[in-house]
């Protein structure tokens, strides 16, 4: 063989040689592009989440407020184009609206008996599921200045005391605790959800109420608390439920996990509630 056949035989080989190497580096390229197509896809199931959107209607009872208020802002937070919307108030009259056919998406009451209003009519989707309890507690002027001490003291006369009414779960409540002491009491006002009973203290225009303890730790300053041994008879349970009829399901379902979590129990913890 010639010297020039020999060189460009030999060039030939090393051509194929880079064409060979070439088409290894372009397989690796490509092994590596349909990895990355794959990591950039694999978080899809994590983003579900933020397939949530739309206003979530919380029918919550008064004594909620403030750490349902607090969830609702984390909720909106962990899912952007949500809104969380609330009603607060007595258990009994959110439960009426809801059986009435006010558009809602998750009932939250302050006891068993106003949530079955809701369950027996069907309106309802599952089974109710108790997240809290709460306990009563008089609320007294700063300073006590009327020196209640106990129950008993509540039913001094002159004593301007305001209770919820009765057909509300504190009101309910409190009734229970006075059975349990044998004691009767004469309010000046029923109220009908325990803010506006708490309210009346504030405003000096009653010297005590029977709320529970989260309100009395809400309210700060503005009132003092006597804690009351037959409270401990009359503590509530507290559900919440998906409604049958909801608007928006699946936000709803997942309002109601954040309020179960350890995130959510903390929050409520922190306000006072007791676990369930």
């Amino acid at each position: 063989m010639s010297r020039s056949a020999r060189r460009t035989r030999r060039t030939l080989q090393v051509a194929g040689a880079g064409a060979a190497a070439l088409l290894a580096l372009s397989a690796c390229s490509s092994s590596d592009d349909s990895s990355s197509t794959s990591d950039s896809s694999a978080p899809a199931s994590a983003d579900t989440s933020k397939k949530l959107s739309g206003t979530v209607t919380v029918f919550a009872a008064a004594s909620l407020k403030e750490s349902f208020t607090t969830l609702g802002k984390e909720f909106e937070k962990e899912h952007p184009g949500t809104k969380v919307t609330f009603n607060f108030g007595g258990s009994d009259s959110l439960a009426a609206g809801i059986t009435g056919g006010a558009p809602a998406d998750v009932f939250a009451a302050a006891s068993p008996k106003t949530m079955a209003i809701v369950t027996d009519a069907k309106d309802a989707s599952g089974t109710p599921a108790t997240f809290v309890r709460n306990q009563l507690e008089i609320a007294t002027l700063p300073g006590n200045p009327e020196k209640v001490s106990s129950l008993k003291d509540l039913t001094k006369s002159g004593l301007k005391v305001v209770l919820c009414d009765k057909t509300v779960p504190c009101g309910a409540a409190a009734q229970k605790a006075l059975d349990a002491g044998k004691l009767k009491l004469t309010p000046v006002s029923y109220e009908q959800d325990v803010k506006s009973a708490l309210t009346k203290v504030e405003l000096k225009e009653a010297d005590a109420a029977v709320v529970y303890k989260t309100d009395v730790k809400a309210a700060g300053e503005k009132v003092e608390g006597v804690e009351f041994p037959e409270s401990a008879d009359a503590i509530n349970d507290y559900p919440i439920a998906l409604l049958k009829d909801a608007p928006n399901a699946d936000a709803a379902k997942a309002f109601i996990e954040l309020v179960q979590s350890a995130e959510g129990q903390k929050v409520l913890t922190e306000a006072g509630f007791l676990q369930p």
